[in-house]
């Protein structure tokens, strides 16, 4: 446990942190939303600085980065808490808590130790939300630069621009989850709203860290095609290369409806392809949404069968067919 960043003092002991669009006023002794950001006599604390949950050497293509170094592994590291309350978390047995009891104590040179000993690209902040583990993101980032390792970012996009374009610089990947754009389903169902996700997503374009964007598509909530030629709109008016990823919702945590039929992903990807070079299909064992093919001749160029990856037909980052560029990151 460690004095957090970006807060300042309130009144009466109480503090106001600065870190996401929450900006949690913390009586003492009390936590913000994200549960693990705590008031001790007018100090903010950050309770899971080197603690985790989890630790895996992972396929990148489960983050899921498809142009990022395919076919590699990465060292993946997660704690608990979230500052989004998405009523569908697919991952709310560590993201959904603030029990840091049974955590795992871990120091950031014993993380980039194992990530050199198991040959792993780099470390993926990843499992629940790393921007409320700023801390010890930071650090640990730091050190894995200069050891010569990526740093992934697996994250919902809430944070507020100072500690975003403060950590950026060591960034070389993030995977944004855009829930859908809607004000309206962000309030509603996530506990949060969508311009700071929306804002997270053009900064890190700008300052050019590799970014692809998740959405996962909920049942009944946000898949009309009013919300998918919203979004494709969105991304595209940045760059139609970035990969797009629709991922197919299983009923968990405070959601009950059933399972996304296969026929939504597939419409979803169907309409995305109209304007965007690059969509995949996540948690669906189909044909389509799964390779990476030429945005101009359609060659196949990237083979993907669950998490075995084949590259074919890539050459110094072009099509070897009619030489046009495949925006892949891989050095």
């Amino acid at each position: 446990m460690i004095e957090a960043q970006y807060w300042t003092v309130d009144s009466n002991q109480k503090v106001r942190c600065l870190l996401c669009p929450h900006q949690c006023r913390i009586h003492p002794g009390g936590r913000g939303l994200c549960q693990i950001r705590e008031n001790r006599d007018g100090i903010l604390y950050a309770l899971t600085y080197n603690r985790i949950s989890a630790i895996h050497l992972d396929p990148i293509e489960k983050k899921p980065l498809y142009h990022f170094f395919p076919g590699k592994e990465i060292l993946s590291i997660g704690s608990v808490g979230c500052n989004l309350k998405c009523q569908f978390c697919q991952n709310w047995e560590i993201s959904q808590t603030g029990f840091i009891d049974n955590l795992t104590l871990i120091d950031s040179e014993k993380i980039i130790s194992l990530a050199q000993s198991q040959r792993s690209i780099g470390i993926a902040y990843t499992y629940n939300e790393p921007f409320i583990w700023w801390e010890f993101v930071k650090e640990t980032s730091e050190k894995a630069k200069k050891a010569h390792l990526k740093n992934v970012l697996v994250t919902n996009g809430y944070v507020n621009s100072k500690p975003l374009l403060d950590l950026l610089p060591l960034i070389d990947a993030m995977n944004i989850d855009l829930k859908a754009m809607d004000e309206d389903f962000y309030r509603k169902y996530c506990g949060g709203s969508l311009t700071p996700v929306l804002e997270t997503i053009e900064m890190s374009y700008r300052n050019k860290v590799h970014i692809e964007i998740t959405n996962l598509l909920v049942t009944g909530l946000n898949h009309t095609l009013e919300h998918l030629h919203r979004l494709v709109d969105f991304v595209a008016s940045i760059n139609p290369d970035i990969p797009l990823h629709f991922s197919r919702y299983f009923p968990a945590y405070r959601m009950e409806t059933p399972s996304t039929d296969p026929e939504v992903l597939l419409t979803a990807y169907r309409i995305a392809r109209q304007k965007l070079h690059y969509v995949y299909l996540g948690n669906y064992y189909g044909t389509e949404g799964q390779n990476s093919y030429c945005s101009q001749c359609g060659r196949l160029l990237i083979s993907r069968s669950g998490y075995h990856t084949s590259i074919l037909h890539l050459e110094n980052g072009h099509c070897q067919s009619c030489k046009t560029p495949f925006p892949l990151v891989d050095e």
